[in-house]
């Protein structure tokens, strides 16, 4: 080899090595192998806030299903109140009426989405509580009554039957699958893991030094983000491990997740939140703040796409039940009620790296006033409505239609 051809191969390596040494490196951090995480022996995981409010949700889904429930019964299960803010005890675990966390002071209530924007929290829970008067006082009544246009009422559904309004709509499924954005994913992708709130005062300095909260194991950052889990997983039987379970736990977020991970198609999402869950938390832990906030995106994008795969897929299924012969109007009516409750929860979901969801607020009304045309709702929108808000979504999310769809 000449010299000036092994002087030039010296100095590509010499400059590949530097070049390497100036990386940035790879962050190491120790994951554990479950969600567990502990301090001098002690336990630093706790979402108790979380799992009464989910257990609080899976009574108020069975109780409007019982028609002798009153307005005042189910409003007081809502708020863990009564009307004038008195203690009362709705729930039938005493547990729930013993607790201070409600459902309805946490709907619409993130900081990045409604701390500068509460007359939209006002709106928005004001219409939860529309859904469950118009249960009470449209629904109820009209039990015994078959259901036709502008008729509330009962419809068949195979064996099961479903009560509607006069717009074909079920108000329980309007209000479960529209907590399962107002309340589930908002405290989540836009409360929990903002930095707003993990970074809030001397959050971070306090999670440096490992100043635990005052009479607890956690720092007050590592709470926050548990909090968070909490929302997904506050209800399994071993929230360390949960996802032997997923899909059983609760009738909210975990239910459909676990019907997404159900799907062949997207198989492996429920394991990428719970790994980013664990390493974020692993992040917090050592420090690592900005791999904390790249693992909180990846939370954003997959919970999002649940929110938008469950729509979708609900809104063709009714088109199919829609276009059977004969038309299906009982299980159309539920797919699409369960629909509205998902595309209404659109609004609550969060593009990585924004301060947005995939969806403004303006943005599903207008999809939401698509399905429920102006004089008979249901009763009226046709398949190909369907498939096009379908589309639209699936558009928006940058997902197939024969996929989430089917």
């Amino acid at each position: 080899m000449k010299f000036s051809q092994l002087f030039a191969l010296l100095l590509f390596c010499v400059t590949f090595i530097t070049a390497c040494d100036d990386e940035e490196p790879s962050i190491m951090l120790e994951v554990p192998t479950t969600y567990a995480f502990e301090r001098e022996g002690t336990s630093t995981v706790s979402f108790t806030g979380q799992t009464d409010r989910l257990a609080m949700g899976n009574e108020i889904g069975d109780a409007l299903k019982d028609f002798t429930k009153t307005e005042a019964d189910l409003a007081a299960m809502y708020a863990n109140a009564g009307p004038n803010g008195e203690d009362v005890a709705p729930y039938t675990q005493a547990s729930l009426n013993e607790s201070t966390k409600s459902v309805r002071g946490k709907t619409a209530a993130s900081r990045d989405y409604f701390s500068t924007n509460t007359a939209t929290a006002a709106e928005i829970r004001a219409e939860f509580d529309g859904w469950i008067s118009g249960q009470v006082y449209e629904v109820f009544p009209a039990a015994n009554v078959a259901a036709e246009p502008g008729q509330a009422g009962q419809i068949a559904d195979g064996s099961a039957v479903r009560y509607v309004n006069a717009q074909g709509l079920e108000y329980d499924q309007l209000i479960i699958k529209g907590l399962i954005g107002a309340l589930m994913t908002d405290q989540m992708l836009n409360n929990y893991l903002g930095t707003s709130v993990l970074d809030e005062a001397s959050n971070v300095a306090d999670n440096d030094a490992g100043t635990v909260a005052d009479g607890k194991p956690y720092t007050t950052m590592e709470h926050k983000w548990d909090e968070a889990y909490g929302y997904l997983f506050g209800l399994s039987p071993d929230a360390a491990s949960p996802l032997n379970t997923l899909g059983n736990d609760d009738d909210f977020l975990n239910k459909y997740l676990g019907r997404v991970e159900n799907d062949e198609d997207y198989a492996g999402i429920a394991q990428r939140i719970f790994d980013a869950f664990k390493r974020g938390r692993a992040a917090i832990v050592a420090g690592e703040y900005e791999e904390r906030d790249a693992q909180a995106d990846i939370i954003r994008e997959e919970v999002s796409k649940v929110i938008a795969i469950r729509a979708v897929y609900y809104l063709m299924q009714g088109k199919f039940n829609l276009e059977a012969t004969p038309a299906a109007y009982g299980a159309a009516f539920h797919d699409l009620s369960e629909g509205y409750g998902f595309i209404y929860s659109l609004q609550f979901t969060r593009r990585p790296g924004t301060d947005a969801p995939y969806f403004s607020r303006e943005e599903v009304a207008t999809l939401l006033a698509e399905l429920t045309t102006p004089t008979n709702g249901l009763w009226e929108v046709t398949p190909g409505t369907l498939e096009s808000m379908a589309n639209q979504i699936t558009t928006r999310f940058g997902l197939s239609l024969d996929e989430a769809g089917s």
